[in-house]
């Protein structure tokens, strides 16, 4: 598995900090983030995932933690829609450019706006998927919401 993709990438060049984790990916898993923190050794408010949605039909990226549910309602709110919903696998994958279960909010191929769960800056540092199944990056969850210029809402149910 290379330890290099877009997003350890845009990272490097952005100057952020940040230490690369691989792990076993289990494709079959019910929660593929919770699944990420058990192999990781790490609590699951630590292991964000990334999530892609469409907000009154324009896309959006929300990283949350792996343990908890989206509030598709926080969502519109947060970006000033009507109404928010996930996007079909397919349409994420083309836009981003990585595959579903490697989806990571650095380095996408098209930039959109981004939502980070308000609740996961109060970590040191944070897990957040490194652009490719069975890779993540943990690093400053204030440095990755500055990096992607996102709003810190609460987006969680």
């Amino acid at each position: 598995m290379s330890r290099t993709t877009r997003a350890t990438q845009a990272l490097e060049k952005a100057g952020i900090a940040f230490t690369v984790h691989a792990y076993l990916y289990d494709p079959e898993a019910a929660s593929i983030g919770l699944q990420a923190a058990e192999a990781l050794g790490e609590p699951p408010e630590r292991v964000l995932k990334t999530l892609m949605v469409l907000a009154d039909n324009r896309p959006a990226c929300v990283i949350l933690p792996s343990d908890r549910e989206l509030s598709m309602k926080r969502v519109a709110a947060a970006l000033h829609a009507k109404s928010a919903h996930m996007m079909p696998p397919a349409d994420a994958e083309r836009l981003t450019g990585y595959k579903v279960g490697g989806i990571s909010p650095f380095g996408q191929k098209r930039r959109v706006p981004v939502l980070m769960e308000a609740a996961a800056l109060r970590h040191e540092l944070v897990f957040i998927n490194g652009g490719q199944r069975g890779l993540q990056v943990r690093l400053s969850p204030g440095d990755a919401a500055t990096f992607l210029d996102a709003l810190a809402e609460p987006v969680v149910a």
